[in-house]
């Protein structure tokens, strides 16, 4: 990977993270477009996801500074209740993480799982869109905006949208919305839940010698780096918003269209 590939891949990654469009998946398309192998791509993902973590962590620094204030309290108050149901919400995907990460990287190769994956995500965003206010209608107030049995079914979307092309977001934003949220609770709970997850896997390959063991000149991570953090500040700021108030289905359409592209491509 050179430089010029590193900076195309980081914004890819800064500018599709934040929406629900499978920024792994786009990934995925741009290392085939780009001929990026993939045995580079996954320590690569490693970095510019970790770009796009600092970056959400300086745009939701002050949330994230309250949360920490208040649970140095040492009581049961709001922040130790969103805290700890953000905990229980990384139950599913450290299962997946400790279990099932080979399987789920040698996913990572198949452009026509993405394909597939984008489908599933467009299926996904379009139910949510319809049904999700039914579902709030009918829904009980939580302490935080959220329930138990909500932050782990969303842990359940973000441990399914590890596959390459089912977008994190989308998924959570979708399972959250059909279990009755409302649209701000589920998107800020959704990106903060994946902090420490992400995070901690990149100290894990750290540890491992993962990172060591990559054929990624310093170069390239460092550009990529750079390109997906200023990208995903830039994003995170702006389509958030845009998230909150858009119509999903549009979303829907997109990876729709871009996922049938994808299967079309691999099988003719």
């Amino acid at each position: 990977m050179n430089w010029l590939q590193a900076l195309i891949l980081g914004l890819v990654q800064g500018l599709t993270e934040f929406l629900p469009v499978s920024s792994s998946g786009h990934l995925t398309i741009g290392r085939e477009i780009l001929g990026v192998e993939a045995a580079e791509d996954l320590v690569f993902e490693i970095t510019v996801h970790v770009a796009t973590v600092l970056a959400t962590i300086i745009v939701f620094r002050k949330q994230i500074w309250k949360l920490l204030c208040g649970l140095f309290k040492f009581k049961y108050n709001d922040e130790t209740d969103y805290i700890l149901k953000i905990c229980v919400s990384m139950i599913p995907v450290f299962i997946v993480g400790m279990f099932f990460k080979d399987k789920v990287e040698s996913l990572f190769s198949s452009l026509l799982v993405v394909g597939l994956a984008l489908v599933v995500t467009a299926m996904l965003l379009f139910f949510s869109d319809v049904y999700g206010g039914r579902a709030r209608a009918s829904a009980k107030s939580y302490r935080n905006g959220i329930g138990w049995w909500q932050a782990l079914t969303v842990g359940l979307g973000q441990a399914l949208a590890v596959v390459p092309g089912l977008s994190r977001s989308g998924t959570t934003i979708s399972t959250g919305l059909l279990c009755g949220m409302k649209r701000s609770d589920v998107a800020q709970f959704s990106f903060l839940m994946v902090l420490i997850p992400i995070l901690g896997e990149a100290f894990l390959d750290l540890v491992g010698g993962d990172m060591a063991a990559s054929s990624v000149g310093t170069v390239p991570l460092i550009v990529g780096f750079l390109a997906a953090f200023f990208s995903g500040l830039f994003a995170c700021k702006v389509m958030i918003a845009l998230v909150k108030k858009a119509k999903l289905r549009w979303f829907a359409l997109y990876c729709a269209l871009v996922g049938l592209a994808v299967i079309i491509f691999t099988m003719f």
